[in-house]
């Protein structure tokens, strides 16, 4: 079977990206007719901006991952790409965060009121530690191609038992500088 993968990819892309629409057209309907409906004397003007706003960046990914997610096929039916992988690790990964958080931000705003919309809060502080332990880690990391993580060792004059017991061995002899 020719390009299976890519229309396997094809078909995953399409499920997902459904589901993802049903999801948040739902989420939308729940917040708005539990607003007008529920919770009358609460709804205001500034309820609809602050969703409009907070919402705004769910929407703008749910944009962004039907352009580079839904498949596209030829006017004969053939798949001419089968688009990216929705389910990739990294920023796509990060992406799907957002998007989960900000419907669950939207459905409590829905229950309990404009002061839920604090919980968003979480996505800025999340980016931010999530930066921090990555650039830790790749300091780590680079650490010991840099070359100051050894002399600091010599400058002190401890050695390793391995490089004692190679010079002991009348192996390798290493110089210091």
């Amino acid at each position: 079977m020719a390009q299976k993968a890519a229309k396997q990819l094809a078909a995953r892309n399409t499920a997902i990206l459904n589901r993802t629409h049903l999801i948040s057209l739902a989420i939308t309907i729940f917040f708005v007719l539990l607003r007008l409906l529920v919770f009358r004397a609460s709804c205001t003007r500034a309820t609809y901006l602050l969703y409009g706003f907070l919402s705004a960046p769910a929407f703008i990914i749910e944009f962004w991952f039907e352009r580079i997610g839904r498949p596209v096929t030829t006017t004969n039916g053939e798949l001419k790409k089968s688009g990216e992988d929705l389910e990739a690790k990294g920023l796509t990964d990060f992406m799907w965060d957002v998007l989960y958080w900000t419907w669950g931000c939207t459905a409590t705003a829905g229950i309990l009121g404009d002061k839920a919309w604090w919980g968003y809060i979480v996505i800025p502080v999340y980016s931010v530690w999530l930066a921090w332990t990555t650039f830790g880690g790749m300091k780590k990391g680079m650490a010991g191609m840099a070359g100051g993580g050894s002399s600091a060792d010599t400058a002190d004059g401890a050695v390793s038992n391995r490089r004692k017991k190679q010079e002991k061995r009348g192996g390798q002899k290493v110089q210091y500088r």
